[in-house]
Parts: C-alpha cells; structure tokens; sequence
C-alpha cells in the first residue's frame, strides 16, 4: 500500500493508507471540536483565538510542519538517538513537577502564553524509542539457564523467567516515566505504559502465563466489588477453591513440590480477594474510589462531586443520536454544554450524538483499520528495532482507543485519555503525530534498515 515517491534519502515514501486514515481522523476531529463549541448566537467568528476550535487549526497546521520535518531528516537519528529523547522526556516530567502548572489537580503543563504543553504525552513516543532500543541491543533471551532444573525449592522454572535481567531492565525503562506521571497525580496517563506488556510479550521476554495471571487478578479485583462482602464465599471463592481441586485431581502424577505450588497460589489468590476490599479503600484515592463505585452502584451519589452527573450526561448524549444521529451541529446536549469535557476526554458524545449509531460504527471501524494496519506495518519490518517500535505505536493508540470509548459509555471509570487525533490539545496531537510518523518513517525505509533479528 506504500507509494512510491522516494525522498532524498533514498527511502519510499509513508504509507499511504495510514496517511489517508490520519488526515481522515484529524479532520474529522477538527469538525466535532467545531461542532462541539461554536455557537452562532455569541457572535464570534470561527477564526476567533478564543475559540478551541480554533487553537486546533493551529495545532494541525503545526503536526503538518512536524510530519514535513520527519520526512526530510536521516530515519536513522530515532535509532540513534532514542535514548537522547528518553533522557529528554525524563527531564521535562521532573522539571513539570516543580515548575508545572496546576490544572484539576494535576501539575502535568508547562503554561506559554495562552497555550499549554503536557510532557507525559511526548513521554510516550520517547519510552517506545528508549524500550526498542534497549531490547535491540540486548540480544536473545536466554530464557532458562542450565543449571535450573524443572523445579528448584518447589517452585516451576517458569518463575524464574520473571529475573530475567533483561526485562528487569525493561521495566526500569518503561517504570520511570511512569512513576514520575504520578508523581504529577496523572494517574490516566500512567496507566498507558502498562500497555507496553504487549510488546515484552511479542519480543518474548514475557511468557503467556504472566498475561493470563494479570488478566485474572485483575478479574477476581473486579468481581471482589461487584459482589457483596457477605456473599463472596459463595460466589467467588468456593468456585475458585472447586476449580483448583479440579486441576490437582487431572493432574494426580504431578511431583509433591508442584502440587504444593498450586495450593500456595490458591491460597494467595483467597487472601487477595479477601483483601481486595482494604486495598480499595486504602490505596485508591478518594476520586478514584468514587469513579470505580459509580460504574458498579447505581445508586451510589459521590457527596459534592459531579462524577455521576459526567457519566448521566455523556450516555444520554451518545443514545440520543440514535442510528443516523441528529446531524452537524445540532447536537443539543452537545451544544447546551451538559457533556463535560466535551471537546477533549468525551469528543466521542459528539459522535455519537451528531452521527448516531452509523457514525460510531464508522468511526470504530477506521480506527481498527489503523490499529491492523500499523500491525502489519510492525510485521514487515526487517529490523528489531522499527518492528517493536511499531508494536509500541499501535499499543499506545490501542490503549487510548480502547480506554476513551469505554470511559464515556461507562464500561471503564473516567480518566484522562485522549481519542487519539480526535481530541482536542496541541500536546496529545503533537505527540500523537510524532510516534505515528516516525514509525512511518522507519518503514519507508526498510530496505535500507541492517537486519536485526
């Protein structure tokens, strides 16, 4: 699907489908930013600086300018320098945290002028140049050394996978900008770098059994709250006890030592469980408790806060667009400003209003269309480093997709995450089309890549 122009480097030029799905996105996201904001009556013109909308233009022109820049500069600088950029991004989210601007909270910006600049967001694309880089000059995986045998101290070898030095080093390199996220009380931004576990999984460095475990003990957290305090021995964890049973009695010639393996995790998976209660309401913010409780209790009424109130409004305005929706600009929960947020975090109440269920659908489907091409892109690389730096693309972008939808039809608790290139921010959209580009970058330049297996 690539074009064929070639730049003065040599290369061929960005793919043009995820091109096409860029700009598509963009303006898309320019018009229901407009829609969402501009109102006739104020008599303000579209071209007013006040305007979002406008500042937004401003912005697009901006990441055109940043795209330009990346095609005409040696692919081989991200390469070259990613942990330059990494070391970077590090010192602007410790210098965010004394110089930063307190915004809801949060002490994320740095304020110029009239405009605003976020460092978590370029941290993103600067963590997935550092984390390929690292992982390609680090080699093979060794993943079981020949001195450990199938059990050592009744714990299976597979534990051991987990001391790997190389995925420790790993997580220090995704942990750090993380942590210093928090440090700013961003904890919506933070969470993105967990989807890095998606890329150590594709490069092997972490095993399926981890995924599944994480998978579970956030499942068995869940349904901890779901289910009343009285009732969780019942539902939760006679079930949990019956299917280990099941398990030792399949497995009868299994060695004592992982027998005694199994019922160690099935006892710590009761005490988690039984515990999970405490770790809510200990270690959890009081924000952060009350968002988790409104999507699990109806009835719930967080005491002077409008979290119910967000969420009331935001399913209200995508199921009133029905199928075809109410059309440009005639949002009318959109346009009396019920939707919090309206042009940044919940720009997807606009969509659905406006366009209905059809424009929703549409919407969803360009973005999995992007997501399965960057995958394919990943896959076709001939250097370790462009492929899991695509990976790392496309697992950002997931993220926020993924996390943005649910968040405003309330399947997740609402956090800060933007819909990527919908959103309104110069931040996010900057930060969006560099990690986007530069994996186009790489990839137009495959050919010349050495291979890296």
């Amino acid at each position: 699907m690539a074009n064929s122009t070639h730049n003065i480097k040599g290369g061929s030029g960005f793919d043009s489908l995820t091109v096409f799905l860029y700009f598509v996105l963009i303006i898309f996201g320019w018009l229901n930013i407009f829609a969402a904001e501009f109102d006739a009556s104020s008599g303000k013109s579209m071209f007013d600086f006040s305007l979002v909308s406008t500042k937004q233009i401003i912005w697009i022109a901006t990441s055109i300018i940043i795209i330009l820049v990346i095609y005409t500069i040696d692919y081989s600088t991200f390469d070259t320098y990613s942990f330059v950029f990494y070391i970077a991004a590090l010192f602007l989210l410790l210098l965010v945290l004394i110089f930063g601007k307190e915004i809801k909270g949060n002490r994320s910006w740095f304020a110029i002028g009239g405009f605003t600049l976020q460092p978590s967001e370029f941290a993103k694309f600067a963590t997935g140049l550092a984390l390929a880089k690292f992982l390609t000059i680090s080699g093979n995986i060794n993943k079981k050394s020949a001195f450990i045998s199938d059990t050592a101290f009744g714990v299976p070898v597979f534990l051991f996978e987990l001391w790997n030095p190389i995925l420790r080093a790993a997580l220090m390199v995704i942990g750090i900008p993380a942590f210093l996220i928090l440090l700013q009380g961003d904890a919506g931004s933070a969470m993105v770098f967990s989807v890095f576990i998606f890329v150590l999984y594709r490069e092997g460095l972490l095993p399926t059994w981890v995924l599944t475990s994480l998978f579970v003990v956030i499942s068995l957290f869940v349904l901890s709250l779901f289910i009343p305090a009285d009732k969780i021995l019942v539902y939760l964890i006679i079930p949990l006890l019956s299917v280990v049973l099941l398990i030792l009695l399949l497995n009868l010639k299994r060695s004592y030592q992982s027998v005694i393996f199994t019922l160690i995790v099935a006892a710590t998976l009761v005490l988690y469980i039984v515990s999970a209660k405490y770790i809510f309401d200990n270690v959890l913010k009081k924000h952060q408790r009350e968002r988790i409780m409104v999507l699990i209790d109806n009835d719930i009424d967080p005491a002077g806060q409008d979290i119910r109130y967000n969420l009331k409004h935001s399913k209200i305005a995508i199921g009133s667009g029905g199928f075809f929706g109410k059309g440009f600009m005639q949002g009318t929960q959109t346009k009396l400003k019920y939707v919090p947020e309206q042009s940044t975090d919940f720009i997807f109440c606009t969509v659905g209003e406006e366009y209905g269920w059809l424009g929703s659908f549409m919407l969803i489907s360009i973005y999995l269309v992007l997501l399965n091409r960057l995958l394919f892109l990943a896959e076709r690389q001939k250097d370790k480093f462009a492929r899991i730096y695509g990976y790392s693309v496309a697992s950002i972008l997931f993220f926020h997709f993924m996390i943005n939808l649910s968040m405003t039809i309330g399947l997740f608790p609402v956090v800060g995450i933007p819909l990527p290139f919908l959103s309104y921010g110069g931040s996010s959209l900057w930060a969006f089309t560099l990690l986007l580009f530069i994996f186009l970058k790489l990839d137009a330049h495959r050919e010349q890549q050495m291979v890296r297996k």
